[in-house]
């Protein structure tokens, strides 16, 4: 462990002492004490057992913790299949505007005209990115989105009485894995497709599940295995010969923005993460948006308030009353109006040809470090891709003993963030890698440096990485059954208590404990 991670390790309550503090209070004219000033109901038998510390060690503990973390700001994440990418920072501060941050979801409609046309313009660009005409704003993630538009297709089934019959979901193997879930939350069964060896959809096993019984397929294109399906086509319409419907995961639009759009593929309904194809924060919880985009004839059952004009032209929500068909609120007022604001002010700076060079520049960085990285990771299906690919770790596995979470682990020793490892299940010890189009040539071949050079390290060392990290590797499956959300004090023989609090803490491996949540 370095020296200043074994300086900072000491939690707030190990670094107090009796009597420091960061407010000097004033003298009081009243010469009695606060206690005969204080209403006794008010008054605490002890005071709380907090920490006494002096405002600059508070503000450096802090700060030193801050400093761990990592940041788009500070390295680079080729997280796969997430789009971290660099988001301008005036977005953040448009979004800040106090017209825009001040407003609050019960105002009367009249006074929230601007906010109500800025999410009317949105609606209309992601429709048209989409080729696809009703766009709802309300789900609040893609998760819900994707759900979103399954309750969708099932209020439209269950309209035509076709319920009982339409039972069945299609998902790829290669599928995320919030597809199968959304699928079974909104009623339906789940029916896996193979892909093929090319890492796209397997024409004959979904020819031989495609029956009467079912309602969508839900395709990712581009894949998750940075592939854009060609026979997309061909799958729609097989669909459409059979009366379903196809349904696009949109978590892959930062690949083909301006290229083509799902609605001319055959698309039926689709979503977007505006965090991962336009401006927007992402990852910590939250916030979110995950708006839907769907064809005409669904968009009587899309879910209310929805963005709309009144006989004045003015702007105004509509409600499950000018809608009887919708499924409804999926969430509380009408959308996470800052996110949106965001991909409003994304899609507005960059135009049609900027959001056209959005993808070019994502997917010639994908292809470039796939060049750099194959002959030492190979990348099984193929030496082209989309915005991202997948390589493989199986070959270093089998020879030195180094897996793909080994590699994640020792990329952080180097300032990276991991991609993301193990996904899809198609590729054995897979890296998932998206260097997205906002990363230099000279960040990308520094990575790519990093990375082969990993697989020539001492076996021994990269399993034990990180090294320069406080902790390196926690028991991640205590840490997530077994949080522990804040520090006791803890009781020591005699009934005093101990000063230093570790009983809060998990153990890890070969290393020193790790407090986790704390």
């Amino acid at each position: 462990m370095n020296h200043a991670a074994s300086v900072s390790d000491r939690l707030l309550f190990e670094k107090s002492r009796p009597g420091r503090g960061t407010i000097v209070a004033p003298p009081v004219e009243d010469s009695r004490p606060l206690t005969d000033l204080i209403p006794a109901e008010f008054l605490a038998d002890a005071p709380p057992d907090l920490p006494e510390l002096a405002e600059l060690d508070v503000v450096r503990h802090y700060t030193e913790l801050s400093s761990r973390n990592m940041a788009i700001d500070a390295n680079f994440y080729p997280l796969g299949s997430c789009t971290m990418k660099y988001n301008p920072r005036r977005n953040e501060r448009l979004a800040g505007l106090p017209g825009l941050l001040d407003l609050h979801p019960y105002q009367d409609e009249s006074t929230i005209q601007g906010m109500l046309r800025l999410l009317d313009e949105v609606q209309g660009f992601l429709g048209e990115i989409a080729g696809l005409p009703a766009v709802s704003l309300h789900p609040a993630a893609g998760a819900q989105g994707e759900l979103t538009a399954l309750m969708v297709a099932a209020a439209y089934f269950r309209d035509r009485g076709e319920t009982k019959r339409r039972r069945k979901v299609l998902v790829p193997d290669s599928a995320h894995g919030t597809n199968p879930a959304s699928a079974h939350l909104a009623g339906f069964e789940t029916v896996t497709v193979k892909s093929d060896h090319r890492g796209l959809v397997d024409l004959a096993d979904f020819h031989a599940k495609l029956d009467d019984h079912a309602a969508v397929f839900m395709i990712t294109n581009p894949n998750t295995v940075g592939l854009f399906d060609p026979q997309i086509v061909e799958i729609a319409q097989a669909l459409h010969d059979r009366g379903a419907l196809l349904y696009l995961d949109g978590a892959n639009m930062n690949a083909i923005l301006g290229q083509v759009r799902p609605g001319d593929m055959g698309v039926d309904l689709m979503h977007y993460n505006p965090h991962k194809t336009f401006s927007g924060p992402h990852g910590g919880g939250g916030p979110g948006a995950g708006p839907i985009a769907v064809r005409d004839f669904l968009a009587p059952y899309l879910p209310v308030p929805r963005v709309g004009r009144d006989e004045q032209g003015g702007y105004r929500l509509e409600t499950i009353a000018d809608h009887p068909k919708s499924i409804g609120r999926v969430r509380g007022f009408f959308g996470n109006a800052g996110v949106l604001v965001r991909a409003y002010c994304y899609i507005r700076s960059y135009g049609p040809e900027g959001l056209k060079n959005v993808s070019r520049d994502a997917v010639v960085n994908a292809n470039y470090v796939l060049a750099l990285v194959k002959d030492t990771y190979p990348v099984p299906h193929g030496e082209r891709c989309m915005h991202e690919f997948v390589a493989s770790a199986r070959g270093l596995a089998r020879e030195k003993g180094i897996r793909a979470f080994d590699i994640a682990k020792r990329l952080l020793d180097y300032g990276y963030h991991a991609p993301t490892v193990y996904f899809p299940l198609i590729v054995p010890e897979a890296l998932m890698i998206e260097p997205t189009e906002t990363e230099s040539r000279e960040t990308l071949e520094a990575f790519a440096e990093v990375l082969k050079s990993i697989a020539h390290e001492d076996p021994e060392l990269v399993k034990h990485a990180p090294l320069t990290t406080a902790i390196n590797r926690p028991d991640e499956v205590t840490a997530a059954k077994q949080p522990i959300l804040r520090w006791r004090r803890p009781a020591v023989e005699g009934g005093a208590s101990s000063a230093n609090g570790r009983s809060a803490l998990v153990p890890t491996a070969g290393r020193e404990p790790a407090l986790v949540g704390g």
